[in-house]
């Protein structure tokens, strides 16, 4: 099953089904409605009807007031690489944060901001939280997570080094791609390790496995929920491999009139072509 956002005739976000074919999609619940009990729409038959895939219009099922958690130096051979080189790995997962704002879906347009020398790619998995969580422990945490989805966290970095902070260069417009979210009882326990490869046009850039991380899935979702509580609809990005393109010697950014491919085994292959800054204007 791949579960995607929808819009119809520019209505309100409703979740649906797309086919294996991707030509058609089966509503399964308003998005707000969806989120409260995704568990359950997950496991019923729809009761609304299938429409073609090609007079809807494709948004990330995700709700506008969730957060969006990204774990930063997640498989240690990222770590190595680049300016974090020599830092080691610290005790606590480097967290930082997305707005939804910045989310997008395959296929959209991804610009280079005007300041930036291209933008680089990060390619991921997306863990998408059932259930209210509070101090949960790591078990209950990972029985929260409702499914999975590829993601690429494209990076400004010019923006990104500016502050010790990196907000600005992850949310640059349109910058964070999901694919469908596949749920989690079809996708299995990513500790028993899932191919995690990105491609800029055909070439493979980077090639890793999910069972390399160095901070779980559980682990960090219950670390969070001890501060704050974390809610349906909330999102774990769950770090990149190694292979990002600044790290590279000359660096490799991405530019306008490429395109780039993040391919997760069991959670399939996202693409997004990346465009000039004028394209932010046109919206």
């Amino acid at each position: 099953m791949r579960i995607v956002g929808i819009r119809r005739d520019g209505g309100d976000v409703e979740v649906a089904s797309l086919s294996e074919d991707g030509g058609q999609v089966t509503v399964l619940a308003p998005l707000a409605e969806f989120w409260a009990d995704a568990a359950g729409h997950l496991s019923a038959d729809p009761s609304s009807g299938t429409v073609p895939a090609d007079g809807v219009e494709f948004v990330p099922p995700v709700l506008p007031g969730a957060r969006v958690v990204c774990i930063g130096l997640n498989y240690l051979e990222h770590v190595a690489e680049g300016s974090f080189s020599g830092t080691g790995v610290p005790p606590h997962p480097t967290l930082f944060a997305r707005w939804t704002q910045s989310l997008t879906v395959g296929g959209a347009q991804v610009p280079v901001p005007a300041d930036e020398d291209g933008l680089d790619w990060e390619g991921e998995v997306m863990a998408y939280v059932g259930r209210t969580l509070v101090d949960a422990t790591p078990d209950e945490a990972l029985a929260a997570v409702v499914g999975y989805s590829t993601f690429n966290d494209l990076t400004s970095r010019r923006a990104q080094k500016l502050t010790s902070q990196w907000i600005l260069g992850k949310n640059g417009d349109r910058s964070g791609p999901l694919g469908p979210m596949v749920p989690a009882a079809e996708v299995g326990d990513l500790r028993d390790g899932l191919r995690v490869r990105t491609r800029v046009n055909g070439e493979t850039v980077q090639d890793g496995r999910t069972d390399e991380m160095v901070y779980t899935v559980g682990d960090t979702l219950s670390l969070i929920s001890r501060t704050f509580t974390l809610r349906p609809g909330d999102l774990l990005a769950t770090g990149t491999p190694s292979g990002v393109g600044y790290a590279r010697t000359p660096p490799w950014l991405l530019q306008p009139g490429d395109v780039v491919e993040v391919e997760v085994e069991k959670l399939g292959v996202l693409t997004n072509p990346v465009v000039g800054n004028e394209a932010r204007r046109e919206r």
